[in-house]
Formats: structure tokens, sequence, C-alpha cells
């Protein structure tokens, strides 16, 4: 019968002990916090916490909640009395903080054994926390140019998660918030300086609402989807740019080359009239034009479309080369014919020189580019009789074989 007693009395003390561990060292880290060794006490609830078993314990959470608190006070105090201190660790523990209250509030949150809920601390500590939260949004602008982008990313994502957290549904923050647009363009900002496509992806939809900074937000996102050979979401993006800002310095030139790279002439074309019925002046957009009508082989329009930029422009190399080729390669269609009349040979011979007056200057305005006009020139001066441009040109041409 003793040795019954004796058992169950040592099965209660082991089942107890843990419970009389945790309470000790509870007690403990509550000591250190008033000693001014709050840093430690946050490792001693956080290595509690650690063991899944002891995550429910609110005791624990609110304790380590005091620790990171303190810390908070203590380099705020030393900023308030003008003493040295390091700032970003204010910043950390503000984060921190909402990490605490926000993990804390999923415990609260839990049903008890009869399936209700009974929130104790949600109000309480989301009215505490609003007062602190500019300081996420703060500390995120501190990282920002201190240039460390991760850190910055996290606070401004801490900011962001507010809105949509339980724990502060009372303050309505993704109603009433106006700065959430920049803190997300911010926040996409800093994971595309981080070269983390998650995290500058992550907010893309808010931060789009920014509409003063909506051409940047879609520059880093398309930028993003390319590093990451995204096909589908780089077109998309491209095309949301394009159709807000048609004359755009970035999703005009991209946009036109995705097309035109992979063949898509008609859709090309496209882009250049559209970008030209917003900015009808720009020679970019007429020198793509002009590229694509060469392409399909619609050379009038496609010199006309060169003239009309050589107007504006006379330096406008593409233009020159542009019309050049037009002329040429109609010229050359009729060289390689079998068998030509005497008006067909006349006929060749004039758009060779009328390809001459273009390809001339597009040399001078290009020498590094005798890739594109030694061939064409070379064929124009064979045609024309042309002998001392002809052997020059023939040099070079045996240079490069």
């Amino acid at each position: 019968m003793f040795r019954k007693l004796f058992l169950v009395s040592l099965f209660a003390f082991i089942a107890l002990a843990p419970a009389f561990a945790q309470k000790k060292e509870i007690s403990q880290a509550k000591s250190a916090i008033k000693a001014g060794n709050a840093v430690e006490a946050e490792a001693s609830m956080r290595k509690l916490l650690a063991d899944s078993a002891h995550r429910q314990n609110e005791k624990i959470w609110l304790v380590l909640f005091d620790a990171v608190k303190k810390q908070y006070e203590d380099v705020n105090e030393k900023m308030y009395l003008k003493q040295s201190t390091d700032t970003a660790k204010l910043f950390d523990a503000a984060y921190r903080m909402f990490g605490v209250l926000e993990a804390l509030d999923s415990v609260d949150a839990m049903p008890d054994k009869d399936g209700r809920i009974k929130l104790k601390y949600r109000r309480k500590h989301a009215d505490y926390l609003d007062a602190y939260r500019k300081n996420l949004y703060t500390g995120g602008s501190y990282f920002l140019n201190k240039q460390d982008y991760p850190r910055a990313f996290k606070l401004f994502a801490a900011y962001i998660d507010c809105a949509s957290q339980p724990l502060f549904e009372s303050q309505q923050y993704a109603s009433r918030d106006k700065r959430l647009p920049s803190a997300a363009f911010y926040a996409l900002y800093s994971g595309y300086r981080a070269n983390d496509a998650a995290a500058t992806l992550r907010y893309k939809q808010l931060a789009e609402t920014d509409t003063a900074r909506l051409p940047l937000t879609l520059e880093y996102e398309a930028e993003t989807y390319r590093a990451q050979a995204d096909s589908v979401g780089y077109l998309a993006t491209l095309e949301k740019g394009f159709a807000h800002d048609p004359a755009s310095g970035y999703f005009f030139p991209h946009l036109f080359d995705y097309r035109f790279q992979r063949g898509d002439t008609v859709q090309a074309l496209d882009v250049c009239n559209r970008s030209l019925a917003k900015n009808a002046k720009s020679t970019v957009a007429m020198e793509a034009k002009s590229a694509v009508l060469l392409t399909m082989k619609r050379y009038d329009e496609c010199v006309q479309v060169c003239d009309s930029v050589i107007a504006a422009d006379d330096a406008a190399a593409n233009a020159y080369l542009n019309a050049g080729l037009a002329y040429f390669n109609q010229a050359v269609k009729i060289d390689n014919a079998p068998k030509h009349t005497r008006a067909e040979r006349a006929e060749m011979l004039a758009l060779y020189r009328k390809s001459l007056k273009y390809m001339q200057p597009y040399r001078q305005l290009a020498p590094a580019r005798s890739d594109l006009w030694a061939m064409p020139l070379y064929t124009i001066y064979l045609n024309l009789n042309m002998g001392k441009e002809f052997v020059e040109i023939d040099a070079i041409m045996k240079q490069k074989r």
C-alpha cells in the first residue's frame, strides 16, 4: 500500500515538475527585466516558446512582451536624453513588440473546451500598439536610407500586415490608413533592391494603388518577372504599364522589343501606332515603326517614316539604315532574278542609287557598325561601277573574312 502511494506521489511530482520549472523561469525573467537584463529575459522566454507545449501559456507571451517593450523604452529614453545609442535597436524592438502581441492574439483567440472564444487582450493590445505602429513605417524608411533592404522590407511588411491582422480589426487600417499604398511601394522597392522576387511581388497589387509611383512600381515588377524568366508576368506587366503611358521611355521599347523579337510584327506595329497616337513626334517610336515596316516588306511606308525621322533629326542613324535597306532589298530582289529585262535592270540600278543616298550617311553616323553597312555598300558600288569606292570597301570586306 505504501509502495502504491509512493508511486502515485512520484508520478504526480514528475507531472508537475515542468510547470514548476516554467513558473521559475517566468519569475526569473520578471526579475531580470526589473534588474535591467531585458535581453536575457527575452532569450529565456523565447527558449520556453520554442517548445510547442508551452506556446499556449499566455503568461510566457506577456513576460516576453514586457522584455521587448523594456528594450524599446531603454533605447527611446537614451534618444530622448540625446545619449549615444543604436537607433536600429529601437525599430527592431518595435517590430518584435508587434510580433509578440500578434502571436499572443492567436493564442487568445483559441476556443475553450466548450468551443467558445473569449478575447481577453485584443482590444487593449490593439489600442496600445496603435501608438507605436508609425515606428514600423519610420523604421522601414530608416533602413531604406541605410540601404539595408531586407530589414526595410521586414518593417514595411509588418506595417502593412497590421491591416489584415485580426488583432487590429477595430482599427480598420485597410480603409482608414492612407499610407498603406506608399508603404507597399517602399516594400516592393526594398524587395527589388534586395533581389528578392517574392518580397518584390508580395504587395504589388496594393503598391499599384499608389498612382503617383505606378510607372516605377510596374517597372520593378516587370524587371522582376524578366529576371525570373516569367514571360507571362513580364508581358502582362509591360502591357499594363504601356496602357498607362504609351509614350513611356521604359514600357514602349521593352514591349516593342518583346513583340518584334518574337516575330509578332502585327502586334509590334500596333505598339508603335499606339505610342505615336500619344506622341506623334516620338523619333524612337517612328524608328521602331520603320523597322517593323521594313520587316513586313512595306518598303514605301518604311521610307516615308524614315524621311519624317530624318527631317526631325538628321543624326538618326537607324532611320538612314532602314530607308537604305528598304531600297536595297528591292534592288537585290531584281538582281537575284534568273533573268530581267532592260527596264528591270534600270529599275534595279535606280533602287541601288536611292539606297546609296541613305547607306553612306549611315556609315558616317555609325562607323563601328560595318556589319550592317559594309555588305550593302559593297553590292551597291559593284553594281554602280564605282571603282574607287569599291576598292576601299572590298579591302574592308577582306579584313572581315
